[in-house]
This record gives structure tokens, sequence and C-alpha cells, in this order.
């Protein structure tokens, strides 16, 4: 875990009573003890809103290319259908549950990851498939703990990335 994970862990834990965290969270889309290369990933953290009935998969990065991150959301939007029933079935969240991915990175590189991900959205990769969700993103900047008062999510607040 990197120092920024924790910051976001932090915000996530502050903003909303009813949100829990499980970090470094595994995901594997096939039952087994060892899976198949490109079918399992750690997630930074899924954090369940239990106010919402959601569960966001939580993307932390600061890298300047966004490769990583891009190519990690490639992979899930692709296998969104097996990926969401896997979740269902490891972590118990329940099927009827939205399921979106939730991306910090640095303000500065916001346009980059909004060209990525249009690029992912025009990608022909979902053809046929319950397509993910768009992201939601947030900076890191956003998240730091003077940027934001505890349970404001909850009070009605605007956020400072809104």
């Amino acid at each position: 875990m990197d120092y920024y994970q924790g910051v976001v862990y932090d915000y996530l834990q502050q903003v909303d009573g009813a949100m829990f965290i499980k970090a470094e969270c595994p995901i594997q889309l096939d039952e087994g003890k060892i899976p198949p290369k490109g079918t399992s990933w750690i997630c930074d953290a899924l954090a369940v809103n239990l106010r919402e009935h959601k569960a966001y998969l939580c993307e932390v990065s600061y890298s300047n290319t966004l490769h990583a991150l891009a190519k990690r959301l490639e992979e899930w939007s692709k296998e969104w259908p097996r990926l969401r029933a896997a979740i269902v079935r490891d972590l118990s969240i329940p099927k009827e549950w939205d399921v979106q991915p939730w991306l910090f990175v640095p303000a500065h590189l916001r346009e980059k990851l909004d060209t990525k991900l249009l690029a992912l959205a025009n990608s022909s990769s979902n053809v046929g498939t319950a397509a993910m969700p768009t992201p939601r993103v947030d900076s890191l900047e956003s998240v730091a703990p003077w940027n934001y008062k505890p349970f404001s999510l909850t009070s009605g607040e605007k956020k400072p990335d809104a």
C-alpha cells in the first residue's frame, strides 16, 4: 500500500458513516486457488455503501501515464458480467446492488484520464454484454483531510470536486 491509498481509505471512511472499506480487495473471475493469468486483480479498495446499496471498486493512481489504470479498466470492462458475478459470489455483495469503479487521480491528470475513459467507452469490447458503468472520478487533492468534513456526503454538503 502506498501513502495515497491510505489517504483515500480515510476519506472513504470519514465522509459517510455507511461506507465500509475492504482494502487491497482480491477479485478473481473463477473460483480456485490459482486463477489463470489475466483473470484476477487486487483492487485498491472495495467501498461498500450500505445507504446507497452500492459497491465501488476504488483505484488510486498518481502515475503520469495512467497506463496501468487504463489497462485495468479495459480488462474489467471486457469481463464486467463475470466480474460482477465474482463480486456477488466471493464478497457477498447483493446482485441487485450497483457496482461502479471509483478512481482517484491527481487533478492535473484528469483530462488525460477523461481521454482514456472516452476511448474505453468507444471501444467495441462491450458489444453484446452488460457494460461497465462510467467510473466516478475524484482528485487526490480533494480527499486530503483538510478539504472535507467528516460525514459531508451524508449531510448534503457539496464535495470539493463536485
